[in-house]
């Protein structure tokens, strides 16, 4: 029998983290809560709609980068052998583990395959970015706190 005391620690712990499930189990025991409230249902609907509206605003601004490379300003970098470090992913950029950290890299720095370049936050699930090239950092094309899409370049790399 689940003692009243834990019950309500993890009520609290739904609500402090809004959660909308838990479901525990140990050997002798098995919790499961549930929130009946339609507010958490809706809001996952809204949020996927959210992001969809958002995204092609950034879609026509990469094209239009594209569109000034075609006018000549651009393809300098291109033809400089640059290569591009790409997001995997729709996200947050992060320079750093935390606000207080230093860089993972910087303008100079040498990075191989393995090295850890950024953080791209998804879904409040933080993900280290590796190089997968190596090369000499030469541009960071995005600011920390920036959100990106996938394929979008973050970095450009001197081989």
């Amino acid at each position: 029998m689940i003692e009243i005391k834990k019950l309500r620690e993890l009520v609290k712990l739904m609500k402090d983290n809004d959660l909308s499930e838990i479901d525990l189990r140990d050997n002798d025991e098995q919790i499961t809560l549930k929130r009946p409230t339609a507010e958490p249902i809706v809001t996952p609907i809204a949020a996927p709609v959210a992001p969809l509206a958002a995204a092609p605003a950034p879609v026509p601004a990469a094209p239009a980068a594209p569109a000034e490379a075609a006018g000549g300003a651009a393809p300098a970098p291109a033809d400089d052998g640059l290569i591009e470090v790409t997001s995997p992913m729709v996200g947050t950029f992060y320079t750093a583990a935390s606000p207080d950290a230093d860089d993972f890299v910087s303008v100079g720095a040498t990075v191989g395959e393995d090295t850890v370049v950024c953080i791209i936050e998804a879904m409040k699930v933080f993900n280290e970015i590796k190089a997968e090239k190596k090369g000499t950092v030469a541009k960071i094309l995005v600011d920390s706190g920036q959100a990106v899409e996938f394929g979008q370049p973050l970095f450009l790399l001197k081989p």
